[in-house]
């Protein structure tokens, strides 16, 4: 016996062997579906008994292992049904020859035989016989079954005289002996009239009929049977046959134990027979025999178990029986299906390290040279074994072994296909799986060397097979999570093999389906780069939109009654999605920040680089950037327009590396930082820029209130000078501007401004209003400067004759008499650079011009803008009035005020004042000038309701007369003459 059947279990001793075969030519379609039909007819209830008869049906079955059918009758082959096609009645004589022709290969075994004849019709159809069967064609044989069940009883009638013939003691007979083919030329010669050979015969015919018993239902009978047959074959060391007994009682009690079978399919065997006994018992056909007359099996509970091993026991006599096995060289298939047998029953008492040295054993028994296809197919059911045992890792080394078999160099025609199949499934039993989901959670399972050779065989044989799509998702897989494992060189290596791939077909983020349905997902490179934090960017100051103040308040919110809530803060809190409390502007470029690093010993490329998003619609403007080996956090930022308006989610990037597109979403990144992926895009706004006649100031300015200062510029003016500031206001966005505010805040200054320090005339620039995208309009600001003319004060001399000085002024007498010089109108310590007698010091003026603009669809939703301008002045002095007295009244309505008036710059100084002639000052020079004032109407000047609370606001009276000194010092401010 050459030929292993490894699918062999303990429960098929007690079935009758039955081949289907063709002849001649017939479709294998038609074929296998009358294959089917009659192989469904494995279990035949016998009528009148409590018997049920298996069936096992194969389609082909080598000759050679039929000459063991009496070491086991269950190999023996007792029943051929054999299909053919036949068209035409001249036909038939040849076909019906070569049915005869089939029948002699298994002659010397066969109990019964069969042919059904499909397509011929006629006289020969019509002729009643019972070993033939005519059918018009494959479609209409409705009584295949029946004929089956006819065929499975007449089998029974045979086996049934034959058990009863070998069961009956007939003295005085010589019982023959019973051989394997390899025994025959051993026994030549032999002393048949010695004991010891008698003892044999008996023996070897006693486990005989148990085999028969044991096939016709009778189970507590074949143990009797096989207990006295091991005793006679002990007795004579008859060690093969000793072993096919105990092998025997072993089926016999596994039969009795485990009712569902072994095989695998649970609950079959049974449920089958017990479903099929009344409907088979009204399908026999009348006159048929039946048991009546013959012993049927009528054991009792008691008897069987008495005789019946216990699940413990049928394994040491499994060990015993395998033993014995092993003492014959040519027995070695005996030997291993005996292995196998015995592996599934210790699978279902989940003995699973007792069944693995059972397995072991198997895999070193040596059999004749098999073919590559055999070696396949015992590696194969090795690897089925070992999972049935819960050896996964175990099973998944003998299906890689299987897989190698079927590429194996002698084989002229490589099956890459079978390979690469048998290669995905091992994939569970090294603890790795093609979803790359699978191993972003927690540690790295299994033994990484092993599946990153695993990931290579697989890479190389869908290469092999045509399909570089499938060479490049394997591939990316490996990469992606292997990464970590993988050395500087095998990183280079890796990444040179995918590009030379994808060079013919990219890596996508399409699902790959192979043809037995199995789908393989995308693999997103998510370690290339590395992302460790992605954060939302607002727009910058003078782009990011604000909201109009509503009546309820700007901070009021309507959305809930409470004013604090700790279950939603916290919920925000942990919340990913969270929405930021900045917006977005629809057609604005937008930007978000990602935090990333190389984890590959080369610089890495990535190309095409972008956002992910979902709830607007958005252009993502790809970037390409270039990452150092082993670079340490590398900030990039990813922009793009928003189209619409709504609530925007980043869901994640794409990018480009190696040829593999890969869309990272931030969900499946569990380490990734966020300030939150949700933001609003508000309707689109305008946008201004802004550009003026003045050179840009190398001064920035920082306003108290945070405000960013978007453009700077300086100029140069003397005090008292007046200049025009143009500014050009262009709108650079899609919307038309259809709204502008304008407002002034000076700051940083300590310097005392008379007058209007800047003033504008906005009607002339909003009549160009509205202004649509690319247009100009011109707006024009005038800068006046006046601070104060006069020197410091401790430069002052004293007026008149009383040296009684009050802010530079004459004072008549009514009040000089009461007012006396003051401890706050003394000067304080002038700060550094502006010393008495520095007429050259520079003093700075600093201004902010806020532009607050709107118009388009978010103008409609209350939207505006703010852009800011600014201003820094340095003012240079021009002239001091350095002493101020004054002279007798020469008339009762006006007096002269006298004026040291000095020219602190470098040019010609013409000083204008109202009734005066122009006084002309050179470059440094001092002279005195007369003015004329009016005096006070003291008729007009309120009385005082009480004397001792006439000067009780004296701060606001000296503040008065400040005052009045600067409008008469600067009434006529002087002009520059250059």
């Amino acid at each position: 016996m050459s030929v292993p059947d490894y699918m062999q279990c303990a429960e098929d001793h007690q079935t009758l062997l039955v081949v289907v075969q063709p002849i001649g030519i017939v479709p294998e379609e038609s074929f296998f579906r009358i294959y089917k039909r009659i192989s469904a007819v494995s279990q035949v209830n016998v009528r009148d008994s409590q018997r049920v008869l298996y069936i096992r049906y194969r389609h082909h079955y080598p000759p050679e292992n039929n000459e063991w059918g009496d070491f086991q009758t269950h190999r023996k082959v007792v029943g051929l049904i054999t299909i053919t096609d036949c068209s035409s009645a001249k036909d038939w004589p040849q076909t019906f020859e070569k049915f005869h022709l089939q029948k002699e290969m298994y002659g010397s075994t066969l109990y019964d035989s069969r042919l059904f004849v499909f397509g011929l019709q006629g006289e020969i159809a019509e002729q009643p016989r019972t070993d033939v069967a005519f059918y018009p064609s494959y479609d209409e044989c409705e009584t295949v079954e029946k004929r089956i069940e006819d065929f499975i009883e007449s089998l029974f009638i045979v086996l049934e005289s034959k058990r009863l013939d070998r069961a009956t003691d007939k003295s005085g007979d010589k019982i023959p002996l019973l051989c394997v083919p390899f025994e025959k030329k051993d026994f030549v010669g032999l002393d048949t009239d010695s004991r010891h050979y008698k003892k044999r015969c008996q023996g070897r015919m006693r486990k005989h009929v148990g085999d028969l018993c044991l096939q016709a239902g009778m189970l507590q009978d074949s143990l009797v049977h096989y207990h006295m047959a091991v005793e006679l074959l002990r007795s004579v060391n008859d060690f093969l046959w000793l072993g096919a007994a105990l092998e025997g009682l072993c089926s016999a009690s596994v039969i009795y134990h485990y009712p569902g079978g072994t095989g695998g399919k649970a609950g079959t065997r049974r449920a089958q027979g017990g479903s099929l006994s009344a409907e088979a018992g009204n399908r026999h056909r009348p006159g048929a025999l039946t048991s009546n007359g013959i012993n049927a099996d009528t054991s009792a509970e008691i008897g069987r178990a008495k005789n019946c091993l216990s699940p413990e026991d049928i394994i040491d006599k499994y060990k015993e029986a395998i033993s014995y096995y092993s003492k014959y060289k040519n027995a070695g298939v005996i030997e291993l299906e005996a292995c196998v047998k015995a592996v599934r029953v210790l699978a279902i008492q989940k003995r699973s390290m007792e069944a693995s040295d059972f397995l072991q054993n198997a895999v070193y028994i040596n059999l004749r040279q098999l073919s590559e296809e055999e070696k396949i197919q015992r590696y194969s059911i090795l690897s089925e074994l070992y999972e049935r045992i819960g050896f996964h890792r175990k099973s998944a080394f003998f299906k890689r072994v299987a897989a190698m078999q079927c590429v194996a160099p002698s084989i002229p025609e490589p099956g890459w296909r079978a390979c690469y199949k048998l290669l995905l499934e091992t994939l569970p039993g090294y603890s790795l799986s093609l979803d790359p989901k699978d191993f972003s959670k927690g540690t790295h399972r299994g033994w990484a060397a092993v599946q990153m050779r695993l990931l290579h065989e697989l890479v190389y044989a869908s290469r092999r097979m045509g399909n570089p799509a499938l060479s490049v998702r394997h591939l990316s897989f490996l990469l992606q999570t292997m990464l970590d494992f993988l050395s500087d060189q095998e990183k280079k290596d890796v990444t040179q093999s995918l590009e030379s791939y994808t060079a013919k077909c990219p890596g996508t983020m399409e699902f790959i389906t192979l043809p037995d349905g199995l789908k393989l997902p995308p693999v997103p490179f998510t370690k290339l780069p590395i992302v460790r934090s992605v954060k939302l960017l607002n727009l910058p100051t003078s782009l990011r939109p604000h909201k109009m103040k509503s009546l309820l308040g700007q901070n009021m919110s309507t959305k809930s009654p409470f004013i604090y809530s700790p279950i939603i803060a916290h919920s925000r809190g942990e919340e990913r999605n969270k929405k930021i409390d900045f917006q977005w502007v629809q057609g604005d470029v937008c930007e978000v920040q990602l935090m990333v690093y190389n984890p590959m010993p080369f610089e890495l490329r990535v190309e095409n680089m972008g956002l992910l998003t979902a709830g607007v619609e958005f252009e993502s403007l790809p970037a390409a950037l270039s990452l150092p080996a082993e670079s340490g956090l590398y900030p990039v930022t990813l922009v793009g327009v928003p189209q619409t308006t709504g609530q925007i989610t980043i869901n994640g990037y794409h990018t480009s590396v190696f040829g593999v597109f890969s869309d990272c979403l931030l969900d499946n990144l569990p380490g990734v930082k966020t300030n939150g992926c949700t933001v609003e895009v508000i309707p689109a706004l305008p946008r201004l820029q802004i550009s003026t006649s003045l050179p840009r100031s190398a001064h920035t300015l920082q306003p108290s209130s945070g405000d960013e200062i978007s453009t700077n510029v300086s100029v140069q003016l003397y005090n008292g000078e007046t200049q025009q500031l143009i500014i050009k206001l262009e709108n650079i966005g899609a919307e038309p501007l259809e709204k502008l505010e304008v407002t002034a805040k000076t700051v940083n200054t300590k310097e005392k401004l008379y007058g209007d320090f800047l003033s504008w005339n906005l009607e002339d620039t909003l009549s160009q209003f509205p202004l649509k995208p690319g247009k100009i309009a011109t707006f024009t600001v005038n800068i006046k400067l006046k601070l104060d003319f006069s020197c410091q004060e401790n430069l002052l001399q004293d007026l008149n004759d009383d040296g009684i000085s009050v802010s530079g002024l004459p004072l008549s007498s009514p009040f000089r008499q009461v007012v006396k010089p003051r401890v706050e109108t003394k000067p304080m310590n002038p700060p550094e650079g502006s010393k008495a007698g520095d007429f050259s010091h520079v003093k700075t003026l600093e201004a902010i011009l806020n532009f607050k603009y709107s118009g388009g669809p978010g103008h409609v939703e209350g939207y505006y803008r703010n852009l800011s301008l600014g201003l820094h002045v340095e003012v240079e002095p021009s002239v001091f009035f350095t002493r101020v007295s004054t002279l007798p009244a020469t008339s009762t309505r006006q007096c002269h005020l006298l004026l040291d008036v000095f020219n602190s710059t470098e040019h010609e100084l013409t000083i204008s004042a109202k009734n005066n002639e122009d006084l002309i000052l050179h470059a440094g020079e001092c002279q005195r000038m007369a003015i004329q004032v009016d005096k006070f109407n003291f008729e007009s000047f309120p009385e005082s309701p009480a004397d001792g609370t006439q000067f009780a606001n004296a701060k606001q009276l000296e503040e008065e007369r400040q005052q009045a000194k600067a409008l008469a010092a600067s009434s006529h401010p002087p002009e520059e003459a250059r």
